[in-house]
């Protein structure tokens, strides 16, 4: 690569004292989640060394069960990193979705209004794939590591101390990124004095159920009922993914089966009801709903990367895209810096990924107080839901403005 040597993926030293371990490498990466995964694979795509690193095993992560609605931009990013091929052949592209309100519903046209259209293939799917390749490929992880602290972060060279094996390991990289979640802790590694955090904590979550059933509709249903949100998903041809709005105090394991399924068909309706296949569900989970953002997204020569910095309801489906679109700009970033020296674009990253970020925000939280019911609502506020959904019922514009922010926006550097 021009102006860049390729670097081993990390190198080892022998350590000072017996319990000590000294890596180096280029980039480490704190979380190995799609997010992390896939910026180590455009990484190494071009030379560029990194080590991941994760508190749970690999099988653990590849269990977790979340979203799977993708973007144009996802997918694209996914094949260009080589790890699309499962995707392409076995996810369920998608051309439009309903919006139901009482019974009533309306198509959003993404294919007519954007020209685009969405990929149904789960997250969990995708970080299999980039892990299939990340292995394959002789990636370095650490996994059930603990005790990781991210230091020196505005020195030339950073260190992210942690244990793993019970041993102490000293990482030492150019950058660090933290893709390591909500909970994580390179979020916390930012000063109080500098980092800015904005939240919208929603009081209900959503009741979700995986079952072996073909699904409903071959397109997905987003429903307000007066009883409650409910959201007909899938993850194949065969699987189908449902949620219900519940109460934050409500517990799974009140909700049997069949309390779920006769809830479902209250807030869907008699017609489409009549279509519903139900089974025993095989994963059963209550998620609560919030809206957060922390800025800055740098700091020093550490980068915040997906839900570390972001946190959107599952109303719009933006979470995993989001991650994505961090991702793609630091990984531009880091290659302009490493091939020509150039940090320009590293250092716009926060405002490059901010930008996005709080329109998908603003997407998130619109979609989700039209179609959820809020106890706090006074009958003024019910009716302006109803209002707001004949508006995009009835006008082309409005209809696609919602198409435009559902198939992603595009990303601007």
């Amino acid at each position: 690569m021009p102006g860049h040597a390729p670097a081993p993926l990390c190198t080892f030293s022998e350590p000072e004292t017996p319990v000590t371990r000294t890596l180096t490498t280029e980039i480490c990466i704190i979380g190995a989640g799609p997010a992390g995964l896939l910026l180590s694979q455009m990484l190494a795509q071009e030379g560029i060394s990194s080590i991941v690193v994760d508190r749970q095993t690999r099988t653990h992560i590849e269990a977790r069960i979340r979203a799977g609605v993708l973007e144009q931009g996802t997918v694209d990013a996914l094949v260009e990193a080589g790890a699309g091929a499962r995707m392409m052949a076995e996810g369920l592209p998608h051309s439009g979705f309903d919006l139901a309100f009482d019974g009533d519903r309306h198509r959003i046209d993404l294919a007519g209004l954007t020209g685009k259209t969405v990929m149904v293939y789960g997250q969990t799917e995708v970080t299999k794939d980039l892990f299939a390749q990340r292995v394959a490929d002789g990636q370095t992880f650490l996994f059930g590591v603990d005790d990781v602290v991210p230091t020196d972060l505005k020195e030339r060279r950073p260190v992210v101390h942690l244990r793993h094996e019970g041993r102490s390991v000293r990482i030492e990289c150019d950058y660090i990124a933290g893709c390591d979640g909500f909970r994580g802790v390179s979020r916390k590694a930012i000063p109080a004095d500098v980092l800015r955090t904005f939240e919208r904590v929603y009081p209900f979550g959503w009741l979700g159920v995986l079952t072996e059933r073909p699904p409903v509709s071959h397109e997905l249903i987003y429903a307000n009922h007066e009883r409650g949100f409910a959201l007909c998903s899938m993850r194949s041809a065969t699987r189908s993914r449902y949620y219900i709005q519940c109460d934050l105090s409500d517990d799974v394991d009140d909700w049997s089966d069949d309390r779920f399924w006769k809830e479902l068909c209250r807030r869907i309706g008699p017609e489409t009801a009549a279509e519903l296949q139900t089974g025993p569900s095989f994963e059963k989970s209550i998620a609560p709903l919030r809206s957060f953002v922390a800025e800055p997204m740098r700091y020093g020569n550490l980068f915040l990367v997906g839900d570390a910095a972001h946190i959107v309801p599952p109303t719009g489906a933006k979470g995993l895209n989001l991650a994505v679109g961090d991702v793609r700009v630091l990984a531009r970033g880091l290659v302009r810096r490493y091939r020509s020296g150039e940090t320009d674009l590293i250092d716009r990253y926060s405002e490059i990924a901010l930008a996005r970020v709080w329109k998908a925000e603003r997407f998130s939280w619109q979609l989700s107080m039209l179609m959820h019911q809020f106890p706090e609502h006074s009958p003024f506020e019910k009716k302006m839901q109803r209002a707001e959904f004949e508006y995009i019922r009835q006008s082309e514009a409005a209809s696609r403005s919602m198409a435009e922010n559902y198939v992603g926006l595009p990303l601007e550097m």
